[in-house]
């Protein structure tokens, strides 16, 4: 089985190449700038790397959020393409998720993304990733109020809070989970930023 992950919902871009439980390319960088421009050659120079075409893939994960607009939008329309021309399972994976494969000698794990405000993307994971607290769109003060120290946050934000880490983040775990997933069809796969735009939430307001 080979699989493509990607994941652009934050300027820290993954982007992967597998085949059963091995990692053929691994892509693991700080984008800040043009993304969208960029993602599909780094796609096409890991193939070529390990002597892959792009048709030689079986299915293709993509982190499809929360986090970044722009990020998440790259992410989910590279995916989408892909997995239309090629007629390929496409599988969707929850950024918060994948922040929570980081290994930690805690009982939980507490991904976070900044959402502005005072505000988080956050959920609760045990280490085999089972969902404790389903993603969501949070006050951070209001969540951090009722964990005790069985808990470890994970982020690469930078927050005031104790027992933060930064990920490092296990791509064989998450795929190795989700590998039996039935998938959607490309054009049922949508972003999840679990909360209005700016755009859209002064449209609301008005």
């Amino acid at each position: 089985m080979r699989s493509l992950f990607l994941n652009t919902t934050s300027s820290f871009v993954n982007i992967a190449i597998l085949e059963d439980n091995n990692i053929l390319y691994n892509y693991e960088d700080k984008i800040i700038n043009d993304a969208s421009s960029k993602i599909m050659p780094i796609i096409y120079e890991g193939f070529n790397k390990i002597n892959f075409t792009i048709n030689d893939i079986d299915n293709i994960f993509v982190v499809n959020g929360p986090g970044s607009f722009t990020g998440i939008r790259i992410g989910v329309t590279v995916g989408k393409t892909i997995a239309w021309a090629l007629k390929k399972k496409i599988i969707p994976i929850s950024s918060l998720e994948f922040l929570a494969t980081t290994q930690t000698s805690k009982k939980y794990i507490v991904p976070l993304i900044d959402a502005r405000r005072g505000n988080v993307f956050a959920g609760i994971y045990d280490n085999n990733l089972n969902v404790i607290k389903k993603d969501s769109l949070i006050n951070l003060e209001l969540l951090i109020k009722d964990l005790n120290s069985d808990y470890s946050f994970v982020s690469n934000d930078e927050f005031d809070i104790e027992n933060i880490i930064k990920p490092k983040v296990d791509i064989l775990k998450i795929v190795g989970k989700h590998l039996t997933d039935l998938g959607v069809n490309p054009h049922n796969l949508n972003p999840n930023y679990l909360k209005l735009t700016e755009a859209e939430e002064n449209l609301k307001n008005d």
